[in-house]
């Protein structure tokens, strides 16, 4: 069955592991909608809470700012956010949703879960995992869904879309292995809210590609225009 195409949806785009001042104005430039800053140390994309500052004051208004920790304790977020405002928090570890509630509300923020999705993964699995943390409190803001892989954050690996439940798909980011090839193909099939790439844009670890920052962009913009 074909749906036919919502004209008033817009999927949004995060482009995460910015680490250059070049790179932050080129994302801006191209119409992204949330830029994310890795504060996992671990990471060939991780920054400092200083070096997130000072690219944090080239982000415009309107553009969201997202910053990824993976289990790190409250005064550890605390101290990133202190210097490094960001407007939303990304837990990518093993924590808890009473954990990611606590932490979000110690520095005010809204978050995100994201939630690892593996061979064993199913449908229901996902499901419980929206309800547990959307029981959490008004600062739970969705989930974003990636691969499984033996470390944390972004492998740059797809997993399977089709296991994603259809009534949860219009709230979750997807995640996980996008590119411009298929970037079409998975906003038209999930319909997510948004998708978030990282490793899909870059020349090398860190350092992204302005064309590819581009491509990527329209070709989602394209899934917009197209029925599922």
């Amino acid at each position: 069955m074909t749906h036919p195409v919502n004209p008033t949806h817009r999927t949004r785009i995060k482009i995460c592991g910015l680490t250059r001042p070049a790179d932050v104005d080129e994302v801006v430039a191209a119409g992204a909608d949330a830029i994310g800053f890795v504060f996992y140390a671990p990471s060939p994309r991780s920054v400092s809470a200083q070096s997130a500052a000072t690219l944090l004051q080239r982000v415009p208004a309107f553009v969201t700012t997202v910053g990824l920790f993976v289990n790190a304790t409250p005064d550890e977020v605390a101290r990133v956010v202190a210097v490094a405002p960001v407007s939303l928090l990304q837990f990518h570890g093993d924590e808890t949703p009473q954990q990611c509630a606590a932490i979000a509300a110690a520095v005010n923020r809204p978050y995100i879960r994201a939630v690892r999705v593996g061979a064993q993964t199913t449908r229901e699995d996902l499901l419980e995992y929206g309800s547990a943390y959307g029981t959490t409190g008004t600062l739970f803001a969705g989930l974003l869904l990636d691969t499984l892989v033996d470390s944390y954050g972004g492998g740059g690996k797809v997993f399977d879309w089709s296991l994603i439940p259809e009534e949860l798909a219009p709230q979750v980011v997807l995640s996980g292995g996008l590119n411009v090839l298929n970037a079409t193909d998975a906003v038209t099939q999930v319909r997510p809210f948004a998708v978030d790439v990282s490793s899909g844009v870059e020349s090398a670890k860190g350092i992204k590609d302005a064309a590819a920052i581009r491509n990527f962009i329209g070709a989602v913009r394209l899934a917009d225009t197209l029925p599922r």
